[in-house]
């Protein structure tokens, strides 16, 4: 049995976000273990499933990407929310994602966002300012080193064709630029897209088969849904009961879970 869908970007990210909550993974170490969640617009929805209660996610933001010339409002909180860090379940609020990964241990599970993926490889790219490395910079020499779980939630929005390591390697050059702009880090992890996301939470198989739109479904994706009569049903349920997400900047503390 088949069937399509489209979600818009809001709605791909509480998809994923509802789906590395479910993770058995993240289920155990919610039990055992230290889960780190850095900052971040769909690690915002990642707190909200895995915490189980509405926050306002703006305030859960780092780096963003808006557009050069904005054509209305930008609705976003005032305060930032500390780093979500939690021990066996419960929140340690003496650390952040920093402080965090130097007492992880094997099997303990790091969240972190991407604004790249190239899906083919499994690879995503992370951008990293010039000062210090952010979140990345800071953190993955803990994370290989401790063999620390690495969770990549990324919607197919972010898809890319290039090879990272040669635009890695492109923009690090030395010469002449146009402005500055960030580095592009390849990593790897466990990646979670809208694919990963559908088959974990009904067991039916998606394929990425078209993006875009207009009036607010701009950098939606289309997704061929496939599987048995129950698997699809089950799909179009859940995509039914997330559709109409609305926008991260606009949802502020009306988000829901």
């Amino acid at each position: 049995m088949k069937a399509q869908i489209v979600l818009t970007v809001a709605e791909s990210k509480r998809l994923i976000a509802r789906a590395v909550s479910q993770m058995p993974q993240v289920k155990k170490v919610l039990e055992n273990g230290v889960l780190a969640i850095a900052t971040g617009t769909t690690n915002s929805y990642v707190v909200e499933e895995i915490l189980g209660k509405p926050i306002d996610k703006t305030s859960y933001r780092s780096g963003m990407v808006l557009p050069a010339k904005p054509t209305g409002p930008l609705t976003l909180s005032p305060d930032i929310m500390p780093d979500v860090v939690l021990k066996d379940g419960k929140p340690a609020a003496e650390l952040d994602r920093f402080s965090a990964v130097r007492e992880m241990q094997p099997g303990d599970v790091f969240i972190k966002g991407c604004n790249a993926l190239h899906y083919p490889t499994r690879t995503a790219g992370i951008l990293m300012g010039m000062e210090d490395g952010g979140t990345i910079g800071n953190t993955i020499g803990h994370i290989v080193g401790r063999r620390v779980e690495l969770i990549l939630p990324v919607g197919l929005e972010k898809a890319v064709f290039g090879n990272f390591q040669q635009i890695s390697s492109m923009i690090a050059e030395r010469d002449d630029t146009v402005g500055t702009f960030p580095r592009l880090m390849p990593i790897w992890g466990t990646i979670v897209t809208e694919i990963e996301a559908i088959e974990l939470l009904t067991g039916a198989t998606a394929i990425h088969m078209a993006s875009g739109g207009v009036g607010g479904a701009e950098g939606a994706v289309w997704l061929l849904i496939s599987g048995t009569a129950e698997e699809v049903r089950d799909a179009l349920a859940l995509v039914k009961e997330i559709q109409g997400e609305p926008p991260w900047a606009l949802s502020g503390e009306s988000g829901s879970v």
